[in-house]
């Protein structure tokens, strides 16, 4: 038996146990895992070091080595996350409708654990832990497919966590970490239906799509995210790049940064020359279009791939829009419909972009990278949706149940 059927068998055992736990004994299991991560951060750390270490020799970029590092304040954030989930109330047992039938038939649909969750992800170890805490907190087991940059951290993270939970009512099996490093271990859990009930992929768009393409087991799937940011003709120009700067510079690693700046002609023509000062400033490059180089001629060339390009880095094309309809064009041609954002004072133009744009998360006058679990107050995330079916956005709590009917007779039959 391979690892990754005799792990998820082992999940799928635990799972059983996971869907009659209390609230209050997963809350608990919640705390001390929180707590165990503040306490064991240095061997946690001394982990990551050697993730980094082999992350240098192989010579990956310093955005990927950043969403791959781990220090106190990381891990204090992590364990935090834990914290909020164990305070967000319990979605499972939820009822969700309530009606009677004319035969006397009492109906109730109720929120319910979907299982064992398998979740294949790249480089970052906070996932391990956001996973984790999300999935139990909804009576799931989970077993995990870290890459193998984050190899050493994640055996840690699991090793922690499971000496946690020893000490409480969920079973440690209900988490799972995948060791081995090989594809062939990717590819077995996209086809385990019957022990693994959903699958969730986090990661670039070559990964997503292998298994989007490839699994027979169900997928939600999450998507890359090429942001756009609009700055309409009335918006703040102080506002505008402060977002922007915010979007781009933040932590520019990660999916809800912005990889496009539209800017509108009026304001180009005006201000393009000192808005690009502010993003140089800020370490980033830009490739611009045609308009946009006329008006700053040191900008690269932006080229076609590039306008459709999740960089990941401290890379940004600039386009100059002629309006707003010009804008949506765009966004409508290049959006992988992860989050969207316009910066504008008229509030006639914010409304429509609010409801014409097509992505998971639209902003008027806010960053792009406020998309997250953490922020929108689930404590934490297991990815977010771009596709449109189950949940959509920043998957919490919610978005890892299922529903059950419960029917409630007194004898009839179906004539």
């Amino acid at each position: 038996m391979s690892e990754v059927v005799q792990k998820s068998v082992l999940a799928k055992q635990a799972a059983q146990i996971m869907g009659n736990l209390t609230t209050q004994q997963k809350n608990e299991a919640l705390l001390l895992m929180a707590d165990a991560l503040v306490t064991e951060q240095q061997a946690i750390i001394e982990a990551n070091a050697k993730d980094l270490q082999r992350g240098k020799e192989l010579g990956t970029s310093a955005s990927l080595l950043d969403r791959l590092a781990l220090n106190e304040s990381r891990i204090a954030g992590i364990a935090e996350g834990l914290r909020q989930i164990a305070e967000l109330p319990d979605p499972i047992g939820d009822l969700l409708e309530s009606f009677d039938r004319p035969n006397g038939l009492r109906i109730r649909k109720l929120r319910v654990p979907l299982g064992v969750i398998g979740i294949i992800y790249e480089a970052r170890p906070n996932v391990t832990v956001d996973a984790a805490g999300l999935c139990l907190k909804t009576g799931n087991a989970v077993v995990l497919r870290g890459g193998s940059s984050a190899l050493f951290s994640n055996e840690k993270i699991i090793e922690v966590l499971h000496g946690a939970l020893r000490r409480s009512a969920v079973p440690a099996e209900a988490l799972q970490l995948i060791l081995s490093a090989d594809r062939s271990s990717v590819d077995e859990m996209l086809k385990l239906n019957g022990l693994i009930d959903v699958l969730i992929p986090r990661g670039g768009h070559s990964l997503i799509q292998n298994v989007v393409k490839n699994a027979t087991v169900p997928v939600i799937e999450t998507g890359a995210g090429v942001c756009h940011t609009f700055i309409d003709e009335s918006a703040q120009l102080e506002m505008a790049v402060r977002i922007g700067i915010n979007a781009k510079a933040q932590r520019p690693s990660v999916c809800n940064s912005m990889e496009t700046l539209l800017v509108h002609e009026a304001i180009a023509e005006k201000h393009l020359a000192a808005i690009a000062e502010a993003f140089t400033g800020a370490h980033v490059e830009l490739r611009g279009d045609e308009h946009a180089r006329t008006l700053v001629p040191s900008m690269k060339v932006a080229e076609s791939e590039d306008w459709k390009t999740e960089y990941g880095d401290y890379i940004l094309n600039i386009k100059v829009v002629k309006n707003l309809d010009d804008a949506l064009a765009h966004i409508r041609e290049y959006s992988t419909k992860h989050s969207e954002c316009i910066v504008t004072e008229d509030a006639a133009h914010a409304e429509r972009f609010l409801q014409e744009v097509d992505a998971a998360a639209v902003y008027h006058n806010a960053s792009t990278r406020f998309t997250d679990g953490f922020e929108f107050g689930f404590g934490a995330e297991i990815g977010i949706s771009t596709q449109k079916l189950h949940a959509r956005g920043p998957m919490g709590l919610p978005a890892l149940t299922s529903t059950k009917f419960r029917v409630y007779g007194s004898g009839q039959i179906r004539e």
